[in-house]
């Protein structure tokens, strides 16, 4: 098995939830750390979800609901959640362009 450190996701996620990693087919993918900034002087609110393949954001875990982030602040979750081929992290925030969002994890192949 090769294990291969990835940057999942960096980018400013929509106030929709939106897809920001699917694992690769014949792929076990661990999320290490999301770390999130709020790049504003208002109050925002982050929720990443993680989606087992077949389901929708609606009916998964959400790992952070709703979290207001202060202005210009930032946290960093460390984790070790597992994801199967086929399943998705899930991104959105309550103020466009608030808030940016680095996933780092490991690829296992």
């Amino acid at each position: 098995m090769i294990n291969t450190p990835k940057r999942l996701y960096v980018n400013l996620p929509g106030t929709t939830i939106t897809t920001a990693y699917t694992v690769p087919a014949l792929t076990t993918t661990i999320v290490k750390n999301i770390h999130i900034a709020n790049n504003t002087s208002v109050v925002s609110t982050v929720t990443i979800h993680l989606v087992p393949f077949g389901q929708t954001a609606a009916n998964s875990n959400k790992i952070i609901a709703s979290y207001p982030v202060k202005p210009n602040d930032s946290i960093s979750v460390d984790l070790s959640s597992v994801l199967h081929s086929g399943d998705t992290i899930q991104v959105s925030q309550g103020t466009a362009s608030a808030i940016s969002v680095y996933i780092s994890g490991v690829e296992c192949v």
